[in-house]
């Protein structure tokens, strides 16, 4: 009877064993030191969603590759709706991985949590697409989180550049410890997707931009791993609270959200602290620098939205094993205040949301780029480690050898972030019809506008740009300007029917304002979409301007001194006969009155 005993016991404890082994994810089973390609991580989402009727999987798009973009949506009921779930008073969370696809520790955290947040059957997992979903209730894998659900539902995009990730291999990561093999760093068109939130050229980002309009999530946190110098701290954090996002949200986050959640990480073992750059590079001693995000970034973009963002960079050179646990610990201590600051932080977004559709919003200079400031800082405490600085006999520059001791300094902190560029909003922006590019990535945004249904003419302030210059090397794709001025004029201008009118009463006005002002940081005009405007299309014979030119200045003799003037002031144009010869015929009524003459009006 006891061998019979003993028979059953060992073969309930083999099954169960295999039934648990059917639960750890790819990450696990090797041990923490490999991460799952594409595929392997689709089958596992297809998996935990078969298993769980709390867990949908669907998709928002696909890549320039042919991929689809996978989501997971995870809510108590099984509620898959926006508006059904918020009607249930939970907030929505979207948890974000591998837009740096060799940054993939947030892929296998958020892998582990959804698993860990559901009651799984006794048995095995399903496989991917066999059979119905079983009842909830049965033996969990760790049922002591799922109360993580109560308020807040999740959407976990696994693998947000699923091109990029499939550019698999051990060498992606030079600075970069484990795993084993991991994704490259941007996707197949070589794009950057953590610079592509405002001006969305990616079909991926386009795709994300979709989604993101339909389920406006309430918190948003992008998973990475960061370069630069060696210190102690496995994880470090980038949230907006330096002045680019509504008060009252800036305020929770620096008040509410990350003392909590800074202190429950450093109690459970993962030191934390604010991402910095150093004023020397790879030099902590020198100073630690904080800055605003641009929006072409996740977090900056999150704060134009009126939403939280908080991007998470985990260190490249602590264990793969460890930064994936720093991971996982970072998202459930975020759930943790979420769902006990629901109401306060739905509320708080209401007002953010109501507040930028105000004329109070409009009545004050909105900032639209900032600068740290590098004369006001403050003494903290920074947990690195010993170094030296090594003069190279290599290149002959001076490189940083970090040791493992660990040593704690008192550094400068310069994070006092001042706006150098404001503007006050007008009532409504409008552009004309043909310029239906921007007028679609307007769009992408959520930006709600109104079409003219017949001509019009508008008295509008103009922008006349001048003295431009573009970047001699391409990036991301573009060749953007870094230097845009204007002079500003009012006209009554007529638009053809098809112009849309862009109100700056909606939500998204801090959107609206950065992509079509000129100088805001990453606007449509920075990133070359009116490129066009800046060319000359009618040109002029030397035989026919020669004669003009010497007309005018004889008929006009302040015109005669500018143009010397000009001659003594700009050697390079002394030089050149043919611009000479055009500065003429900008002062002509031939010269083309629209030239570099921004098409996109205030209506003020």
């Amino acid at each position: 009877m006891k061998r019979i005993l003993f028979l059953l016991l060992m073969v309930w404890g083999t099954f169960h064993l295999a039934a648990q082994q059917e639960w750890l994810t790819y990450y696990e089973l090797s041990g923490g030191t490999r991460t799952p390609r594409y595929q392997a991580t689709i089958e596992y989402c297809h998996q935990v969603a078969n298993a769980s009727p709390m867990i949908h999987y669907t998709t928002f798009g696909i890549s320039p590759q042919g991929r689809e973009l996978p989501l997971l949506i995870v809510d108590k009921e099984g509620l898959q709706d926006p508006a059904a779930i918020r009607a249930a008073g939970r907030l929505i969370l979207l948890i974000q991985a591998c837009i740096h696809p060799g940054e993939s520790e947030g892929k296998d955290a958020g892998l582990m949590l959804i698993r860990d947040l559901i009651t799984p059957p006794p048995g095995p997992l399903p496989k991917s697409g066999r059979g119905s979903k079983p009842p909830s209730g049965g033996l969990g894998v760790s049922s002591s989180i799922q109360h993580l659900l109560n308020r807040v539902s999740i959407l976990f995009i696994p693998i947000f550049n699923v091109d990029g990730h499939e550019r698999f291999g051990p060498f992606n990561r030079i600075n970069q410890n484990g795993p084993e093999e991991m994704g490259w760093r941007v996707t197949a068109t070589n794009l950057n997707l953590n610079r592509d939130f405002l001006k969305a050229d990616a079909p991926e980002m386009q795709a994300w931009l979709k989604m993101y309009n339909r389920w406006e999530p309430d918190f948003f946190i992008d998973t990475h791993t960061t370069d630069g110098a060696d210190y102690q701290y496995v994880l470090t954090y980038m949230m907006e609270t330096l002045g680019q996002m509504d008060p009252g949200l800036t305020t929770w986050c620096d008040s509410v959200f990350l003392p909590v959640w800074c202190a429950k990480l450093d109690s459970a073992g993962f030191l934390v602290f604010p991402y910095v750059h150093f004023r020397r590079w790879h030099d902590p001693k020198s100073g630690l620098v904080r800055d605003v995000a641009p929006p072409m970034l996740s977090q900056g973009y999150m704060a134009l939205r009126n939403r939280p963002g908080l991007l998470i960079e985990t260190h490249m050179l602590k264990p793969y094993k460890q930064r994936v646990e720093a991971t996982y610990q970072c998202l459930v201590v975020a759930l943790e205040i979420l769902n006990r600051e629901s109401e306060t932080l739905s509320s708080l977004i209401d007002r953010a949301d109501t507040y930028v559709q105000s004329t109070a919003f409009r009545s004050v200079p909105f900032p639209l780029q900032f600068e740290t400031s590098l004369s006001d800082s403050t003494f903290v405490e920074f947990k690195g480690v010993e170094y030296e600085e090594i003069q190279s006999d290599l290149t002959g520059g001076t490189w940083y050898k970090y040791s493992s001791i660990p040593a704690t300094f008192q550094a400068p902190m310069f994070s006092r972030a001042v706006p150098t560029e404001t503007v006050t909003l007008p009532e409504a922006y409008i552009i004309p019809v043909e310029w239906n590019e921007v007028i679609e990535r307007l769009k992408l945004h959520g930006i709600r506008m109104e079409r003219l249904e017949t001509d019009r003419v508008i008295a509008v302030t103009s922008y006349k740009l001048k003295n431009p210059r573009w970047r001699s090397d391409p990036y991301e794709g573009r060749h953007p300007l870094f230097r845009i001025e204007y002079d500003t004029l009012k006209e009554e201008k007529s638009f053809p029917a098809g112009s849309v009118i862009v109100a700056t009463t909606q939500p998204a006005a801090r959107v609206i304002a950065h992509l079509l002002e000129p100088k805001g940081d990453g606007s449509l005009l920075y990133w070359g979409f009116f490129d066009p405007i800046f060319e000359q299309k009618e040109y002029f014979e030397f035989y026919v301007m020669e004669p003009m030119a010497k007309k005018m200045m004889g008929d006009d003799p302040i015109l005669r001194q500018e143009f010397e003037a000009k001659k003594i002031a700009d050697s390079t144009f002394a030089r050149s006969q043919w611009q000479m010869l055009n500065w003429f015929l900008e002062r002509t009524p031939y010269a083309d009155k629209r030239k570099m003459v921004y098409p996109v009006g205030r209506i003020e």
